[in-house]
């Protein structure tokens, strides 16, 4: 899907300002309601912008200890090991992927002794054959698509 010069606008101010209204933007923007609430609806519709609930911290949660948690899975086995992958509430994000195992996940713990249980848990699915897993030590660059949007908006022209 192409994004134009007033579609990188409309995802810079939704990304800046999250709690305004539809209206607001529309002013802000100087086009119409309609108009904006149509550009809203694509980008829905095409999978641009893909929620809008709060963005939660697992660390205000009870789980400050973030991990990355590599699994190897037999062959044969991804859907299965993936679908359990959901059933374990510690894991935020899971993908497959190439390289040195086939899962990577995302695991929140509320300690490195709850860690190390999450991880066990993993490694008895069937299907795991085994796990390699990375601490994070501090948050370098937040999750964040501002940049992108610029960079796709200076791409359509945007200025």
């Amino acid at each position: 899907m192409a994004v134009d010069a007033l579609d990188t606008r409309i995802l810079r101010l939704l990304i800046e300002q999250p709690r305004t209204s539809v209206r607001e933007y529309a002013r802000v923007l100087g086009v119409a309601r309609g108009t904006l609430q149509a550009r809203l609806d694509r980008l829905e519709r095409d999978g641009v912008i893909t929620g809008t609930g709060p963005a939660l911290s697992p660390a205000a949660l009870g789980h400050p200890v973030l991990a990355f948690v590599h699994l190897e899975v037999t062959q044969g086995h991804l859907d299965e090991v993936g679908d359990a992958l959901a059933a374990v509430p510690e894991i935020i994000e899971a993908f497959s992927t190439t390289g040195g195992g086939d899962l990577l996940t995302r695991v929140v713990a509320r300690d490195n002794g709850h860690l190390e249980d999450v991880i066990q848990q993993l490694i008895q699915l069937p299907g795991v054959v085994r796990t390699r897993t990375e601490v994070a030590l501090r948050e370098r660059v937040a999750y964040r698509v501002l940049p992108l949007v610029e960079a796709v908006g200076r791409a359509a022209g945007t200025p």
